[in-house]
């Protein structure tokens, strides 16, 4: 029903924030909550869950990431509440290197998802993440750099702090490797 809500951040929470907009303010769930600054202006992306025992709001920072949440809910066994938790314990583009590898061990570290949900996620969407879900051509570079530092022996933590950082750049994938290795020299 809701696009996106254009607003002032008034609060945040462990699993929420509140968007202000015309005097209203929105109760809206988020992997990342934190990352929003108070009294700031923000459009935030949303999926609006309806249940016979539930009407909540999902916000997201970027359309990938509501377009992945959204494929998250259509796997067997994935609910609002632990899609959530898989965006916000990974990044967009090692979440899908992982489905993409068939990687069920990186799947299995995400709070939440055992073998059967890392299994089925795989089975569901393994093939169906294409560029307009989330990865652009920029992404895959990312993407690509990432699973060189991760073959270097470079660990998930790392891996992630990197992909945080480096996110928002455009670069090839050597020029997202040499960064990486600034980054973890520091």
């Amino acid at each position: 029903m809701f696009a996106y809500i254009l607003g002032i951040v008034t609060d945040t929470e462990s699993d929420h924030i509140v968007v202000e907009n015309q005097g209203v303010g929105y109760h809206v769930f988020s992997p990342y909550p934190y990352d929003y600054e108070m009294n700031s202006e923000y459009k935030v992306f949303t999926y609006q869950h309806v249940r016979e025992d539930i009407n909540a709001l999902y916000g997201f920072k970027t359309k990938d990431e509501k377009a992945l949440f959204i494929r998250l809910l259509s796997v067997k066994g994935i609910g609002p509440k632990v899609a959530i938790a898989i965006l916000a314990s990974t990044t967009l583009p090692q979440l899908v290197a992982a489905i993409e590898a068939q990687d069920i061990n990186y799947l299995k570290k995400i709070p939440g998802i055992g073998n059967k949900a890392a299994q089925q996620i795989i089975l569901d969407l393994k093939g169906k993440l294409a560029p307009s879900d989330g990865v652009d051509k920029a992404n895959h570079e990312l993407l690509n750099a990432l699973e060189a530092l991760s073959a270097l022996g470079y660990s998930t933590k790392e891996v992630d702090m990197v992909a945080k950082q480096l996110g928002n750049e455009s670069l090839t994938t050597e020029e997202y490797v040499k960064k990486a290795f600034q980054l973890l020299l520091k």
